[in-house]
């Protein structure tokens, strides 16, 4: 199964951005479709973008749509959440994870984005 480990959060300003990125272990990263989640401290996971293995369609929370762009790169297998126009809601624990016949089995550790001035 792959692995990912999810970097790139950090402290931004409201209206700033920041690019993450979910770098994943093996070969097969290219044949799944992947998604980005977010969960708020002491709040439920949310879903936030989808991506399917060749780039060819996207998919997003209304509350991003417009701001974040979700994209892929299937030699490198590293999946990307660009995330601009940030919002203090938007702050939260930021989850890649691989979509496998309908579920999501495999998670990265996240990546902790604060929106804040």
């Amino acid at each position: 199964q792959v692995q990912f480990v999810e970097s790139g959060g950090g402290l931004v300003q409201p209206g700033g951005s920041l690019r993450l990125s979910c770098a994943a272990s093996e070969f097969a990263f290219s044949s799944y479709a992947m998604t980005w989640f977010r969960q708020a401290h002491g709040k439920g996971l949310e879903w936030v973008s989808d991506i399917t293995s060749t780039s060819d369609r996207t998919y997003y929370a209304d509350f991003v749509k417009g701001r974040f762009t979700i994209s892929r790169d299937n030699v490198k297998n590293i999946l990307y959440l660009q995330m601009n126009d940030l919002k203090s809601e938007d702050t939260a624990v930021y989850y890649c994870a691989n979509e496998e016949s309908g579920s999501w089995e495999n998670w990265g550790q996240g990546t902790q984005v604060t929106v804040s001035s």
